[in-house]
């Protein structure tokens, strides 16, 4: 039997006089938490190993919606591919559709007008802050907060309100396909955009004060799930999850791909002593420090955006491509800066029109391989912070 260390709650061997309880034995007990639980975000199941109150080690199981995605990609033509991209980070589509046809674009040679260059990263950074705002207001539900996720919703509508109206869809968007934008925006939609902006923005400092500086949710917190920076990389973590741990790297800025190397933005990333001025106990790496890189990445999607507003021009958004594209008999990796992470997709072609080979590189289930290991000699009440700090999406994790 595995011997049970207590580094981070050494009065649990201490009862009410202060006497040394070491010789007290308890039973073990292993606990199924998910795959229908509501803070596991989705069909994940971890089973945890507890002693009373504590998780002595957390064992993810996944698999429960694996729907074949490569597979399906080695049999479809890559238009036909956009809409099941769209299914694998839900929360994030049109980065997903954005990743996938720049991969297959790259394979092929397509040069996207400029107009349509700019309309995709106004979409992505859109799906960005949407995507952070689902995070930020479920992981407030996760630990017993409800406001929040009413705040975060609330702002996600308008997002989805201008997507709507640019593709007719809320959800799942197949809008940026391979050669551009399907459609070029409807009339009034960058208007509607700056005005989004200056009314979302300031909503970013309410967040802190509801819920980024709460008393209660940094002790629910701070120094808990502690990924150190070499834990972090070798783990193949990315994104936020990387970020946290204080390492400063997000392709949009260190490998500037599409227009991205245009636009003036910073790389939030975790900082010992809390942020902004307000002081708290920090360890950098924590399950705060990974939570609060996502409040500050919708600040600098928001600067992003208003850039977009300043430079995009007119003209076509959409490529002249071939209604049957053959792919060439060659193969191109592609990764994006999706809002969970490094999205990768790696397309083999044979010069027919349905690629030889799909795999694809998903953030959430590579910053999920950690779990095992920093859910350890913590409380079962810890996890919830933990696996919502990662920020999951069990659709990119199975595939």
């Amino acid at each position: 039997m595995q011997e049970r260390v207590y580094h981070s709650y050494p009065d649990l061997l201490l009862d009410a006089e202060g006497e040394d309880l070491a010789d007290l034995r308890t039973e073990e007990m292993l606990i199924n938490m998910g795959p229908q639980h509501p803070s596991t975000h989705g069909v994940l199941r971890l089973v945890l190993r507890t002693d009373g109150e504590l998780v002595l080690e957390a064992v993810p199981h996944i698999g429960y919606l694996h729907r074949c995605a490569e597979k399906i990609g080695e049999n479809l033509a890559p238009y036909q591919f956009i809409p099941i991209t769209d299914r694998l980070d839900y929360l994030a589509a049109m980065n997903n559709n954005y990743a996938f046809s720049m991969a297959v674009e790259q394979l092929c040679g397509i040069e996207v007008p400029e107009r349509g260059r700019y309309v995709r990263v106004i979409m992505s950074e859109l799906n960005r802050i949407a995507s952070h705002l689902v995070s930020f207001g479920s992981y407030a539900l996760d630990l017993g907060a409800f406001t929040p996720f009413l705040y975060g919703f609330r702002e996600r509508e308008y997002i989805l309100d201008l997507f709507e109206s640019a593709c007719g869809a809320r959800l799942t968007y197949s809008y940026i396909t391979i050669g551009g934008p399907a459609l070029d925006l409807p009339e009034g939609f960058l208007e509607n955009l700056q005005q989004f902006l200056d009314y979302f923005e300031p909503k970013i400092d309410e967040y802190n004060q509801l819920l980024s500086y709460n008393h209660i949710f940094v002790r629910r917190t701070a120094g808990v799930g502690v990924i150190s920076p070499e834990d972090a990389i070798a783990w193949g973590l990315t994104g936020p999850c990387l970020r946290g741990s204080g390492v400063r790297w997000d392709l949009r800025k260190c490998m500037p791909y599409d227009i991205y190397d245009r636009f003036e933005f910073e790389i939030p990333v975790g900082v010992p002593g809390g942020s902004d001025g307000i002081p708290r106990a920090v360890v950098v790496g924590d399950s705060w420090c990974r939570y609060f890189v996502r409040i500050a990445e919708m600040k600098q999607s928001a600067r992003i955006l208003r850039q977009c507003l300043e430079q995009i021009p007119d003209g076509p958004v959409r490529a002249k491509v071939p209604r049957v594209l053959k792919l060439p008999s060659k193969e191109v990796y592609f990764e994006a800066e999706n809002p969970r992470g490094q999205l990768g997709f790696l397309v083999v072609g044979d010069g027919s029109p349905i690629p030889r080979r799909v795999k694809i590189r998903g953030p959430s289930f590579c910053n999920l391989s950690i779990a095992s290991q920093i859910c350890r000699n913590v409380l079962v009440a810890d996890i919830a912070a933990i696996i919502g700090s990662i920020d999951v999406v069990m659709g990119e994790v199975d595939r």
